[in-house]
């Protein structure tokens, strides 16, 4: 019988708390970095750079290097990694997807620690070991390595664009969909469920909609999001996969961005169609139905002007963005029901155009 098991790679360094910044320079220290590289999202040299440096100067930690990340081709990615300096013991990604992308790469390359900091929660990739990088003119996801550390200021994030605050709910709650898509692929016999990242999966998202809060700048709010979705980005490592996290909610997104006539951002895309699946699989749509009704997601969804036609194609498409896969969407008359509650559900018929 053959056993499969295989290493798994967790953050040593993982702290979620306010004015989290400040804290940055001591924590790593204590983790026994002295040199670090920083890697910034666009405009945020400007935003947080006295204060991450101020950070790092009383904690005696020297910059090597600081950059703006605007580029992430990949060949420009590899080129600028082998010119930082070789003593270099940390890399450090401040920012959003593409900072944190470039910063987890360069890391791979190098075999440096990185440390993630993520400035938004838009989706779990601030702690899997996923990153998106441009090959060809195309967005591709690459394999990478998990953050060393993962640190978070509930601050800053609570004062990041709302936007990127409904993308994590909806990249949140695609959870609860594709983890019915990995249990149908199982017993369609295409593969093995991982009970313990199962396990982690469903619990970061049962923590998160169980959650009281006024208004999706709480305090309580933003920290229950960015742990859910840290043990999201955790369950996938356990399972060598990102089948716990990605599910057809997740192809009905990538098709959009592929072929859709106005792409949004991928948490609301995903926290659409997550609404659409859980309909199709019958599956705790009353519970997505009001996490998405009391953050506000619907509504701030519906001003995005993603269109019924597009998601009609992203249906059909769906199953070609990941062929080797077995999700409901991969069987035509799941697609044929998508169809139908697309066209028949008041809810996305009001969002969608």
């Amino acid at each position: 019988m053959a056993v499969d098991n295989h290493q798994i790679v967790v953050p040593s360094l993982l702290d979620v708390r306010k004015g989290n910044l400040a804290n940055l320079g001591r924590m790593l220290a204590r983790h026994q970095f002295s040199k670090v590289v920083l890697f910034f999202g666009t405009g945020l040299i400007e935003m947080l750079g006295d204060k991450v440096l101020d950070a790092m100067k009383q904690a005696g930690i020297e910059v090597l290097e600081q950059k703006e990340v605007g580029d992430i081709d990949i060949d420009h990615v590899v080129d600028e990694a082998f010119q930082l300096p070789a003593q270099t013991e940390a890399v450090v990604g401040i920012g959003g997807g593409k900072a944190l992308d470039a910063a987890k790469y360069t890391a791979l390359l190098r075999k440096w620690p990185f440390i993630s900091v993520p400035t938004s929660t838009s989706n779990d990739g601030f702690s899997s070991s996923n990153t998106s990088l441009t090959i060809h003119g195309r967005r591709i996801s690459v394999h990478a390595k998990m953050p060393y550390g993962i640190v978070i200021d509930v601050d800053v994030i609570r004062n990041a664009p709302e936007c990127f605050i409904y993308s994590g709910v909806g990249d949140l709650v695609s959870k609860i969909t594709a983890a019915e898509d990995w249990i149908f692929e199982e017993q369609n016999g295409v593969t093995r469920v991982d009970d313990c990242a199962l396990m982690l999966s469903k619990k970061a998202v049962n923590s998160f909609v169980r959650t009281d809060f006024g208004t999706i700048r709480d305090d309580l709010f933003i920290k229950e999001l960015v742990d859910s979705l840290t043990m999201a980005g955790i369950s996938m490592e356990i399972a060598g996969s990102s089948a716990p996290t990605s599910g057809s909610e997740h192809l009905i997104s990538h098709a959009l961005d592929t072929y859709g006539s106005k792409p949004q951002l991928h948490g609301i895309q995903v926290g659409v169609a997550s609404y659409l699946m859980s309909k199709v699989q019958d599956h705790r749509y009353e519970r997505i139905t009001k996490v998405l009704q009391d953050t506000g997601f619907f509504t701030f969804a519906k001003s995005a002007g993603m269109t019924i036609a597009d998601f009609d194609m992203a249906i059909d498409r769906a199953p070609e963005m990941k062929p080797m896969r077995c999700t409901y969407l991969h069987r035509a008359e799941y697609r044929d029901r998508a169809h139908h509650i697309l066209h028949e559900d008041p809810i996305l018929q009001d969002i969608l155009l």
